[in-house]
């Protein structure tokens, strides 16, 4: 049972109002003891001829108390309901504790597919922090749309494509060694990938050769395509080695390689709608009408650029899936290409190019140093990790170092410490990581959610079997009830997380959650209450600990049973 919907039942039928309607236009009221839900009266005053003031007086007189209604009082031009506390906490923690992991799913996305296409590294190059980012990100996004029903397929967009290739081949030829690529593939190849770089300063005919070296891989000429899959496969297996870490699978690791032969036809398609357009010696499609420099197509040379990919991408993508939504998680500052590539799109009459959506990740920026640029230290993805379960593994050593399986904790709190961190806060803002916010145990951090979730497995694991049922109609504080409220209110979290595409707004969840059960703990005994409170009691924390792990699940942090 869904109370809120129960209330906007009540309204509607006594309003003259469709219930969609009237549970668009509920509130949660800023304060507690003005009611659970609100009902601005605002919007009837012209159909019913009447001050708001008065229609939320006389529906009040009208809503008849009930299971799920205890009162309703007039608050100006509000209509203040009190829902019937036993019967909603009875009713959500049975429900959580029924649907255990499905709790808070819903049906809304049968039938549709979502595309997710996150962290997209460039083969023969370290995974650097900014990829991390947008896997962590997009993971969550998957799970999210996926815990609401929908079919979503997890792409993984890898950069294997470019005349970067054609330079790695001629490196490759003239300083490659498979004996040292073979124990640290992409660190190797990106040694002799920056000392073609520099030897090319010196001799300006390399990047000739390697010009010509992309040319024969354009061409399929066997050798080139030969050491391109080398690259490819080398580089995916140390990849896979982090995604592993993070459980995350893809089902997808085409990268812009398999668009190559596809490009033509987009061309094709905008030369037949007269999208095109000389700009010297380049083709471009003309942006004017959005407030859009101009999307370059072809280059002067003739050669394609990773637009033309995207949009042969795309096309693909459409008809091999048919999605409902095509959701493209990458950083912030490609935010105008994306604008233009839909653009294009468009334009050249795909209808479906409204339901592509660019989701910017954030900056990441280190409260003791700089990210640097090319000429500087690159911060990589692995360091990262290392470091956060090393970090964290010090910690246990300190607090509790007789702990089972210290090392798989410290990996779970490590980089459960990580994805806290990035999806920390909106999208719109920067991250910024500093080892001691991060790994703090207090406070809005992972580590600090998750001891919250260890504390209550640890009051379960030592309350043991109990027998009989739980009353509910012992829980009569406040902040038991607060902790219900929250429960209740997490599917329509996981929806508002979805309609904004922002994972944030589950991180805030799980935190606020934390906070609540943490208060209740520091306030109320459970082990030593009277036996039906205490039953009770275990049932509430039952409730907690499993809808922190669902979320907590949702955005990619694994739960450890102790700490």
């Amino acid at each position: 049972m869904d109370f809120k919907l129960e209330v906007a039942k009540k309204i509607s039928s006594l309003a003259d109002m469709e219930t969609e309607k009237a549970m668009e236009l509920m509130e949660i009221p800023p304060q507690p003891n003005m009611g659970d839900y609100a009902f601005p009266c605002f919007q009837l005053a012209k159909v019913m001829r009447k001050s708001p003031n008065m229609i939320a007086k006389d529906l009040a007189e009208k809503i008849e108390r009930d299971d799920i209604v205890e009162k309703a009082e007039a608050a100006g031009g509000y209509l203040n309901f009190f829902i019937n506390k036993t019967g909603f906490i009875k009713h959500t923690i049975s429900q959580i504790l029924d649907q255990g992991s499905k709790y808070g799913s819903s049906k809304e996305g049968e039938g549709k597919t979502v595309l997710v296409e996150f962290s997209s590294p460039n083969i023969a190059k370290p995974f650097h922090i900014g990829h991390l980012v947008n896997t962590i990100t997009g993971n969550a996004i998957e799970k999210i749309f996926k815990h609401l029903g929908y079919n979503t397929i997890k792409l993984n967009h890898l950069g294997d494509y470019g005349t970067q290739f054609g330079k790695l081949i001629s490196a490759y030829k003239r300083w490659g060694n498979d004996e040292i690529i073979e124990k640290d593939p992409i660190n190797e190849l990106l040694k002799i990938y920056v000392k073609f770089h520099e030897e090319a300063e010196k001799d300006p005919t390399l990047d000739d050769e390697a010009r010509l070296y992309f040319k024969h891989l354009e061409d399929g000429e066997s050798e080139a395509i030969a050491l391109w899959q080398k690259f490819r496969e080398l580089s995916l297996k140390e990849f896979k080695k982090l995604y592993v870490d993070f459980n995350i699978e893809f089902d997808s690791y085409t990268g812009e390689s398999f668009y190559s032969d596809k490009m033509p036809e987009v061309v094709e398609i905008l030369k037949d709608k007269k999208l095109l357009k000389e700009s010297s010696g380049a083709q471009i499609v003309d942006l004017e009408q959005f407030n859009l420099p101009p999307c370059l197509i072809l280059k002067s040379d003739g050669a394609t650029i990773y637009a033309t990919r995207d949009l042969a991408a795309a096309i693909y993508r459409k008809r091999t899936y048919d999605f409902y939504k095509s959701l493209y998680v990458v950083g912030n500052t490609q935010a105008l290409h994306f604008k233009q590539f839909f653009s294009v799109l468009e334009l050249a009459g795909f209808e479906w190019a409204k339901d592509c959506v660019h989701i910017g990740t954030s900056l990441v920026k280190f409260a003791d140093r700089k990210l640097a640029s090319r000429k500087g230290d690159v911060i990589y993805a692995k360091e990262v990790v290392d470091e956060a379960v090393e970090k964290t593994l010090e910690i246990i050593n300190s607090k509790n170092p007789n702990l089972e399986n210290k090392e798989e904790v410290a990996k779970k709190v490590g980089m459960g410490a990580i994805i806290y961190t990035f999806l920390k806060n909106n999208m719109g803002r920067d991250i910024v990581f500093s080892w001691e916010d991060m790994l703090t145990f207090e406070g809005e951090s992972g580590p600090n959610v998750l001891y919250s979730y260890v504390r209550g497995k640890s009051i379960l694991k030592k309350a043991g079997n109990i027998s009989g049922n739980a009353d509910f109609s012992y829980l009569k504080t406040e902040d038991e009830f607060n902790i219900v409220k929250q429960l209740g209110s997490f599917k329509e979290t996981v929806e508002q997380a979805a309609e904004r595409y922002e994972p944030f707004v589950i991180t805030r969840y799980v935190t606020d959650l934390a906070k609540a059960y943490n208060k209740f703990y520091n306030s109320h005994p459970i082990l030593s209450a009277e036996e039906e409170v205490k039953i009770a009691r275990l049932a509430l924390t039952k409730a907690v600990c499993n809808v922190l792990t669902t979320g907590l699940g949702l955005l990619g942090i694994q739960t450890p049973e102790s700490m």
